[in-house]
């Protein structure tokens, strides 16, 4: 997939490409720190159809939502052919005990056998977090283990 990025004197940048239908989708990211999503005319994709403005919350919330299904998916791909692996995303809610903690601090693959491949912040992933990453609410785990495991892991966190 192609991005294309625009540089927009006076205002940001501007990233986009092409959906299948024609249309292009992007971001516009502002001086000022703020995001637009753009969704441009189908016969003329240089003409905004659509445009919200969001926060940087709003955008990561986003991002997680759009990234974090797509690396579970990918990673259950891969695993599908191994009997009794499942992978799962495990959010750290808000007001979570492990929020502004460690991973180590979980001991989730101590007390569960599950490993965390990654974690979604803000639209990135860091994959492979090491025990002294520090956990925020938000962030979507993105864990690998037995079924059992897993409801194990997610009662850890609070799920």
């Amino acid at each position: 997939m192609n991005v294309d990025v625009t540089l927009l004197p006076g205002i940001g940048v501007r990233k986009d490409f092409a959906l299948a239908g024609g249309r292009r989708i992007g971001v516009i990211t502002r001086k000022d720190g703020t995001n637009e999503l753009i969704v441009s005319k189908r016969d003329d994709p240089d003409t905004t159809q659509a445009s919200i403005t969001l926060s940087n919350e709003e955008a990561a919330a986003l991002g997680n939502l759009l990234g974090a299904p797509q690396l579970v998916a990918q990673l259950g791909e891969e695993h599908r052919e191994l009997p009794g692996i499942r992978t799962r995303q495990l959010p750290v809610q808000e007001g979570s005990r492990f929020d502004g903690r460690t991973l180590g601090d979980t001991a989730m693959r101590t007390r569960t056998g599950v490993s965390v491949v990654a974690v979604m912040r803000a639209g990135q992933v860091q994959p492979s977090p090491a025990p002294d990453f520090t956990l925020v609410a938000g962030d979507l785990l993105v864990a690998v283990g037995t079924t059992e495991g897993l409801d194990h892991a997610a009662k850890i966190l609070g799920c």
